[in-house]
């Protein structure tokens, strides 16, 4: 099979067949038909023979995901999908409603993930492969050609999987959804999440790539994070904190770090305490997420003891948001997405969902 038009930015594309002639300008035109007007034909597009229309869609492939199933949640806007790609395999994406009347999308980067941190459902599966470009584009062009009536201004690598791991997919997805032709989501709106390959957050740093990149910590001690997720033995964190601290002061602007804040586990002063001593002198900004594990092993925090927390990390000189864990009825929630339950409200097949 041939390679995937929808893996393409502009550039990409007009290299891909040199003998083909495609120059910059029709490449542009042609993203723009593909990804930003969201349709498989080449019809009409200015500039672009009929002949050479028809070598493209001969040479490249324009198949989608398959939706197997949308669950709108009975509590907030949130929506869950699950898609399946061509070889059977699925995995999922969330719409997210944000404070603004836009949506932003947590993408899957991954089927499954292969880190296998203990308190999240994604791990538990194990890894099977990673997505290609188009897959994790045509996440977001699904949610946005079935909620039109807010606009997607952000996407989140949070999903399935760890981005790093799939460094190129990852970066091509972002390049096409960040792209004026394609899904023209300003690059400081795109966020890749790591929790912690410090080569590749190195490479990604000398890279000089635009988009946000949060750590997810969950702990500051390093025994205590190996515990929770096992890439820790590989990767400390002090040499994670210098890893981060030095990307920050190569981009500017705060050292962003995710919290999966879970009862009696990393809820204590010591965890703020050695928190504003890994970042001394750099800002920080830490997102609050409360855990959401349906085995019942790790539970969410009181509002106590929550706020114990937050009232340390300010203590300390630590920025936090504490960032609202949604869609608790369909499972939607950070390292939820691959538990494969049901829950909230089925939604039919291409139906728009207004708030």
């Amino acid at each position: 099979m041939g390679p995937h038009l929808r893996n393409h930015t502009p550039e990409s594309l007009a290299a891909q067949w040199p003998d083909l002639g495609l120059d910059l300008a029709r490449a542009r035109r042609v993203v723009q038909r593909l990804v930003g007007d969201d349709r498989d034909d080449l019809e009409g597009v200015r500039g672009l023979s009929k002949e050479m229309a028809r070598e493209l869609l001969a040479r490249g492939r324009r198949d989608r995901l398959a939706v197997v199933d949308r669950r709108r949640s009975e509590v907030d806007p949130f929506v869950k999908y699950l898609f399946r790609g061509g070889d059977g395999q699925v995995f999922e994406a969330v719409r997210i409603p944000l404070e603004r009347p836009r949506w932003s999308v947590c993408v899957s980067s991954q089927v499954g993930c292969a880190l296998g941190c203990v308190f999240c459902e994604t791990g538990r599966v194990g890894f099977t492969r990673n997505l290609e470009p188009w897959e994790i584009v045509e996440q977001v062009l699904t949610v946005r050609r079935e909620s039109p009536e807010r606009p997607v201004t952000g996407v989140v690598f949070q999903g399935q999987g760890e981005p790093f791991q799939n460094h190129e997919s990852v970066l091509r997805a972002a390049a096409i959804l960040r792209d004026p032709c394609g899904g023209r989501i300003r690059g400081d709106r795109i966020t890749i999440s790591t929790v912690g390959l410090v080569p590749q957050i190195e490479r990604y740093t000398d890279e000089g790539h635009p988009y946000k990149l949060i750590l997810s910590l969950t702990s500051a001690f390093s025994e205590k994070r190996a515990a929770l997720m096992p890439i820790t033995s590989r990767y400390g964190v002090p040499e994670l904190a210098a890893a981060m601290r030095r990307h920050a002061e190569r981009r500017g602007g705060p050292v962003h770090l995710a919290w999966v804040l879970m009862a009696g586990v990393n809820t204590g002063a010591d965890e703020a305490r050695e928190l504003g001593r890994l970042f001394a002198g750099v800002p920080v900004r830490v997102s609050v997420i409360d855990v959401n594990d349906p085995t019942g092993r790790f539970l969410r925090a009181s509002d106590e003891e929550r706020s114990r927390f937050l009232s340390a990390l300010a203590e300390n000189g630590l920025g936090f948001v504490r960032r609202y864990s949604g869609g608790p009825d369909i499972h939607a929630a950070c390292g939820m997405l691959a538990s494969r339950q049901q829950g909230g409200r089925a939604i039919a097949s291409g139906a728009a969902e207004a708030v």
